[in-house]
């Protein structure tokens, strides 16, 4: 736990509860993964960005949207307005999941109790970070930060509220985006997500 003085200091705050989270072992995830992938960002920030899990690259890497979705949400920050430096990324579940095929780690999509053992430490990045708006990037993120399933489809691009009063949107996760086949659709669906960002900028004043 934080000193008084480092927890005046969010910067700091938050550089101990990263080091405290090397070490978790809330869940079975952390034996098969390289590394726990804490969030990255100034601290306060405006906008909180809130994934599902760690990759491949970013469980090498030990940070965040780093591999393949990292680079379609770079872009689609870029075209939004929002330069990522400003903005905090993080992850709801923080060790990835995988299947072992091979030589290949096959992403698996984070159990119910995986993200609920994952949550304190989200819950601490919030009051750190203190952000005017949180962004759900799909569904696992969605339920880490709303304590409960949101479908996507019936909630996306809606200002809503957070248990503690602080504002969120849902949208897409970027990785669904490189998942979609059709061209047009794939267009599409990237034009609605980098509107989505937009509409977070907008609602913080960026």
């Amino acid at each position: 736990m934080a000193s008084p003085a480092r927890r005046n200091d969010p910067e700091s705050a938050l550089q101990d509860v990263r080091m405290e989270a090397l070490s978790c072992k809330a869940c079975p995830l952390w034996k098969g993964a390289t590394q726990t992938v804490f969030g990255e960002g100034p601290a306060p920030a405006p906008l909180m960005l809130v994934g599902e899990q760690p990759g491949d690259k970013e469980d090498l890497a030990g940070l965040p949207f780093v591999g393949p979705a990292g680079q379609v949400l770079n872009k689609a920050l870029e075209e939004a307005e929002v330069e990522r430096g400003t903005v905090y990324v993080t992850n709801a579940v923080k060790h990835f999941k995988f299947l072992l095929r091979g030589k290949f780690r096959l992403h698996q999509k984070p159990a119910t109790p995986e993200i609920r053992a994952c949550r304190p430490w989200f819950e601490r990045e919030l009051e750190l970070v203190q952000p005017r708006l949180v962004v759900a990037m799909g569904a696992t993120a969605a339920q880490s930060v709303f304590g409960k399933a949101m479908p996507i489809g019936r909630n996306r691009g809606r200002i809503m509220e957070m248990l503690g009063g602080t504002s969120a949107i849902i949208t897409v996760h970027p990785s669904y985006l490189l998942r979609i086949p059709e061209p047009d659709r794939k267009e599409e669906e990237y034009r609605r997500f980098v509107e989505d960002l937009r509409l977070a900028r907008e609602t913080v004043g960026q």
